[in-house]
């Protein structure tokens, strides 16, 4: 039998995507790869310089390589960055392979995360006031894009242990009958 598909978390910068998601891997056994951390490996060189050489454009025509190449693992939870399912292209590519799950979780917290976080480039050079524009703005096309949604308002643990619970149902679900 073919191993379970991988899931992609999505999220605006902050939700938790890596905290979580290594959590919850190790709790089921899965593989854990973060997109960004496996991007600058590819790259040699960190975030902040891929966008400072090639600008935002740059840095997502990387971010598709690496959904693309990501989404086709087996057994694997994938935080990806913050804005990789806003562009159609990266959904489409997770799509044919993986489940997308979005970890909703208020601009507060994902806020008070990520303000004067030099690794993170957009939030390192936005105010809170553009963050927030960004995160409304992000927000349906995270919930459009997700097969599943973890309601991420509440402690660290109940994040997990919601994820946890997804990823045993979709596995449950892939079982040949």
């Amino acid at each position: 039998m073919a191993g379970f598909p991988s899931a992609v978390l999505c999220g605006f910068m902050g939700c938790g995507k890596t905290t979580i998601g290594q959590s919850a891997a190790r709790q089921l056994g899965m593989e854990f790869i973060d997109a960004d951390q496996y991007i600058e490996q590819q790259a040699g060189i960190p975030i902040s310089e891929i966008f400072n050489k090639y600008g935002e454009m740059g840095f997502r025509d990387r971010e598709y390589e690496a959904m693309k190449e990501l989404s086709t693992k087996t057994n694997c939870l994938i935080a990806s960055g913050g804005g990789a399912v806003t562009f159609q292209r990266n959904v489409d590519a997770i799509r044919q392979k993986a489940y997308i799950i979005y970890l909703d979780t208020p601009f507060k917290d994902c806020c008070g995360r990520i303000m004067g976080d030099v690794s993170r480039p957009l939030a390192a050079s936005s105010t809170e006031e553009e963050l927030k524009a960004l995160f409304q703005k992000r927000e349906g096309l995270y919930k459009a894009a997700a097969d599943r949604i973890v309601e991420n308002s509440g402690s660290l643990n109940h994040g997990v242990q919601e994820l946890v619970r997804i990823i045993c149902e979709l596995k449950i679900k892939t079982i040949p009958n």
